[in-house]
């Protein structure tokens, strides 16, 4: 276009001030808003911001954060970027970004507390203005997230309660979603059913189990603990899926009879698909697999795996408006409450589990 500058010749106040015939104080009223454009006449600004546009002028974003002292970025530390569960709350957190001034920078801490502690301080030297954290099941407290708070930057986790550290946390209701997935066996006439927990040490899998006992209670169901395994502590998420396949082959040499298998989740289920089938055993028809996320690829096994489905892409969503919130509402001290919000999950029925 005529008139804009050549490639990495970055057009300036100045540039539009020559082209305009307005002084560059008078354009940069208007280009920065400022509040003296009020008294800028309308005809002016429309000629102004045209003679911009012309120019390809783009306003300095680094130099405005270090006249306002505002950085407009919000940190988002992941700790394992490939792991299927933060696929849709990345998604969630990026829609609700998109539309306002607020970058994201997005660290994966590849499951490595060190990584984790050193990106944080990272994120503190760029003066981040909110942090979301998400959470798999190998998250580590640590004690740098205190730090947020005490730099009064709003902190949500999303995928474990820290509220008890007095930081905002978004989750699901795992014990009323494993209560759900068996409540679904349950209907479909199964009682002998065999179980796959999470690690001992994780939150989650206490929940779920305490869900599965609840339920249990309430109808007089046997948990035969012959028929229950639980999965080593992990240095990687998606090595559940390596358990699940050596836990389920090890419930079928014991020689006893389950007719159907709940996982811990996805893929522990779909590594319990991969040793049933090895076994010439058929899903659904000899057995009943169900697993709990709702992650991508649970869908497109075969069968496809019947799962308990937490609404990620709705968390993500939740836990950066409430951030965003957070420093909207009050700028200079973030003395705002920590709150947990627990979401309903929901049963997706696929094909992987059928009635007796």
């Amino acid at each position: 276009m005529a008139g804009r500058k050549q490639a990495g010749n970055r057009v300036t106040i100045v540039d539009v001030a020559r082209k305009s015939g307005f002084s560059a104080s008078t354009v940069s009223i208007v280009l920065n808003e400022a509040p003296l454009s009020r008294y800028v006449a309308a005809s002016t600004k429309e000629h102004i911001r045209k003679t911009a546009q012309e120019l390809g002028y783009r306003p300095d974003a680094f130099a405005r954060s270090l006249r306002s002292r505002r950085s407009h970025t919000v940190g988002v530390m992941i700790f394992d970027i490939s792991d299927p569960f933060c696929t849709l709350i990345l998604r969630g957190i990026e829609k609700t970004l998109h539309p306002t001034r607020y970058l994201p920078i997005i660290m994966d801490a590849h499951n490595e507390r060190k990584l984790f502690d050193g990106y944080l301080e990272m994120l503190l030297d760029r003066r981040v203005e909110g942090l979301i954290v998400v959470a798999n099941w190998l998250f580590a407290e640590t004690d740098l997230l205190a730090d947020m708070e005490k730099h009064n930057i709003p902190t949500v986790v999303i995928g474990r309660d820290l509220t008890p550290n007095r930081i905002s946390s978004v989750l699901v209701d795992n014990a009323a979603g494993a209560y759900a997935a068996l409540d679904h066996l349950y209907q479909l006439g199964h009682r002998n059913i065999a179980f796959i927990r999470g690690p001992a040490s994780l939150h989650d899998s206490v929940n779920r189990w305490r869900g599965i006992e609840q339920f249990a209670a309430e109808r007089g169901l046997d948990l035969d603990p012959r028929l229950i395994r639980e999965l080593p502590e992990m240095l990687d998420a998606s090595s559940g899926f390596d358990g699940g396949v050596e836990l389920t082959a090890e419930l079928l040499r014991s020689q006893r009879k389950f007719t159907a298998l709940m996982a811990f989740d996805d893929l522990t289920a779909l590594g319990a698909l991969r040793a049933l089938t090895q076994a010439g055993v058929r899903v659904p028809e000899d057995c009943s697999v169900i697993g709990f996320d709702g992650v991508p690829p649970a869908a497109f096994s075969t069968p496809a795996i019947t799962t308990i489905c937490q609404p990620m892409e709705e968390m993500g969503m939740i836990g950066t408006e409430w951030v965003l919130k957070s420093i909207d509402k009050d700028e200079e001290s973030h003395t705002i409450a920590p709150v947990l919000k627990l979401l309903p999950p929901s049963v997706v029925v696929r094909d992987s589990t059928r009635a007796i």
